[in-house]
């Protein structure tokens, strides 16, 4: 009996492993059935076993589609069924990727993060008036508080009004407005706040798994 066991290592190489070498014996044996009838059952059946192996992702859009996909995929595109989608092709599955558009921009200031330049742009756009002041003061802010991150001493605001200038491109001049910004240690105090409830979560929750019963 030892010398009849049949170990992973020397069977042929599942082509996608999630589903497990039972369904991929079953595509094989319908890729060898003749009667184009029995096979398309065949096929179906698969289908349905497939499904039933993710049941989470039935409500997922196309998930049908994406089944067939990996029967096809599966049977190294030999099988030959009646698909209610368009079958794919080994050309396609094996086309490399479009390399992904990274922002290439080295903002100036790093400490703000790239988003801040968003920010500042959908501010330029909105027309004025009382909303887009207070979009102003809070990306001002917002700004302060980027910068006592990697600064953690102190900064006056007549330095953040001074960036904000110089990224809107003159657009945004608070420091004509004679208005100060919010305090670095209440930006900081939030700061260490949320960082103290989210310990406090963090030791609660330990306490609760050090008392669970374990049977």
């Amino acid at each position: 009996m030892i010398d009849q066991l049949e170990y992973n290592t020397e069977r042929k190489r599942l082509i996608i492993p999630e589903y497990g070498r039972h369904i991929q014996k079953m595509i094989n044996h319908a890729i060898e059935t003749e009667d184009v009838e029995e096979r398309n059952k065949i096929a179906k059946a698969i289908i349905g076993v497939m499904g039933n192996l993710q049941p989470h992702l039935r409500d997922v859009p196309d998930f049908q589609h994406k089944l067939w996909d990996q029967l096809f995929i599966m049977s190294d595109f030999k099988l030959d069924v009646d698909s209610p989608f368009p079958k794919p092709s080994r050309e396609v599955l094996q086309e490399r990727p479009e390399p992904l558009g990274y922002p290439q921009n080295f903002p100036k200031y790093r400490f703000y993060g790239n988003n801040i330049k968003r920010m500042i742009d959908v501010a330029n756009s909105w027309d004025e008036g009382e909303m887009k002041v207070a979009l102003e003061y809070a990306i001002a802010n917002h700004m302060k508080k980027c910068y006592l991150n990697w600064n953690k001493d102190t900064v006056e605001d007549y330095v953040i009004f001074k960036h904000l200038l110089e990224l809107s491109n003159g657009k945004i001049d608070l420091a004509a407005r004679d208005e100060d910004l919010s305090e670095a240690s209440n930006l900081l105090k939030q700061k260490k706040k949320f960082s103290n409830n989210n310990n406090k979560n963090q030791q609660r929750n330990n306490k609760n798994r050090s008392n669970r019963k374990r049977y």
